[in-house]
C-alpha cells in the first residue's frame, strides 16, 4: 500500500455522520486511555484508504503558548501504521498553521515513543513550557512556523 492509497480531507465536525466517525476512530486508536476530544473545536482532518477513514488528526488555538496551535490528537488504525500518515497529518496542521500566521505548534506525548519519534522525524523539538500542562514524565514538543 503506496501513500498514494491515502487521501488526506480537512473534517467537517459539525457533521453529525463525521463527528461519529472522529469519535469511532479515536475510540478504536485510544481505547479507554485517552478522554474524547471535543471535536466541534479546533480543525480536525480524516486519512481515508480508498472511502475507508483510517486515521485522524486535530489542532486547536493553544492555551499554552502565545500565537500557537495545540496539536491535540492524531490515531490511525493499527493495520495502517507505518505508512507516514502521522507525518501527513502533522505537515496538513503545520500548513494551516502557516496559513493563519501561527508562530509555532506545540504538543506533547506521554509513553509514546513511537509518536516521540514522529515529533523528531517532523522537525519538532523538546522544550520546557513555562506551565507544563501534562503529567511529570511528559515530554513536550514544539515546532516553531516561521
Amino acid at each position: 500500500m503506496g501513500l498514494s492509497m491515502y487521501r488526506i480531507r480537512i473534517a467537517d465536525a459539525d457533521d453529525e455522520e463525521i463527528a461519529e466517525t472522529l469519535g469511532d476512530l479515536h475510540r478504536l486508536t485510544f481505547f479507554d486511555c485517552a478522554v474524547m476530544p471535543q471535536f466541534e473545536l479546533g480543525t480536525w482532518w480524516l486519512a481515508y484508504h480508498k472511502d475507508d477513514p483510517v486515521a485522524f488528526a486535530g489542532v486547536l488555538t493553544s492555551t499554552y503558548a502565545r500565537n500557537s496551535g495545540y496539536f491535540a490528537r492524531v490515531g490511525v488504525l493499527q493495520g495502517h501504521w507505518g505508512r507516514g500518515l502521522q507525518l501527513r497529518l502533522m505537515r496538513a496542521i503545520e500548513a494551516r498553521g502557516r496559513r493563519i500566521g501561527w508562530d509555532s505548534i506545540v504538543s506533547d506525548t506521554t509513553d509514546n515513543p513511537v509518536s516521540a519519534n514522529n515529533f523528531i522525524q517532523a522537525g519538532y523539538r523538546l522544550y520546557e513550557p513555562e506551565v507544563p500542562w501534562a503529567w511529570s514524565h511528559t515530554l513536550y514538543w514544539r515546532k516553531r512556523l516561521r
